[in-house]
């Protein structure tokens, strides 16, 4: 396979294959990271294609000074992923807006003890709704009120939709371990 930085500068040029190449290389994280937010198979490619084309026009503002290049590509397909999702007009009956009384309250990351492919597998077994919200708090680290901000819902929305997914998944671990 050829040098990342090799793939980066066929890129800038704009040439097909280094950005095939590229593609390639990081579609399978970049599907799981979509399957987090969509279910239908159509919207997850939509979403990374989405993604990679920003990546492609916008390639010339990676700095490798400021970071690694995988942490500058996830994050820009991750927010093509939640402006495609902010876009759609079927976002709002995911969610049902709660009250902000609902706490929630734990600090514990149901996922630390897990692998990354069976946290895939975990996070499929939640709704939509509850893996989007489960999905960014836990695994990008977005703060209950980027959520709410993200996702164009109230910040009780999101700790219901995190109280929810660790109820269930804890039914599901409870089987498991």
């Amino acid at each position: 396979m050829e040098n990342l930085k090799e793939i980066l500068m066929g890129c800038r040029r704009q040439e097909r294959q280094a950005q095939e190449k590229l593609y390639r290389q990081f579609y399978p994280v970049l599907f799981a990271l979509c399957r987090k937010f969509f279910d239908d198979k159509h919207e997850i490619l939509t979403a990374v294609n989405n993604g990679m084309l920003k990546v492609f026009k916008n390639i010339d503002q990676f700095d490798e000074q400021k970071g690694e290049f995988f942490n500058w590509l996830y994050t820009t397909v991750r927010n093509a992923a939640l402006t495609q999702l902010r876009d759609s007009k079927t976002q709002h009956f995911d969610y049902e807006e709660i009250d902000d009384y609902m706490g929630f309250e734990s600090d514990e990351n149901p996922f630390d003890k897990l692998d990354a492919a069976d946290i895939i597998v975990y996070l499929s077994a939640l709704p939509v709704a509850t893996r989007r919200v489960f999905g960014l708090f836990y695994l990008d680290g977005f703060s209950i009120k980027e959520i709410a901000e993200s996702l164009d819902i109230s910040d009780g929305t999101v700790k219901w939709h995190l109280s929810e997914g660790r109820k269930r998944l804890k039914v599901i671990f409870e089987k498991i371990f």
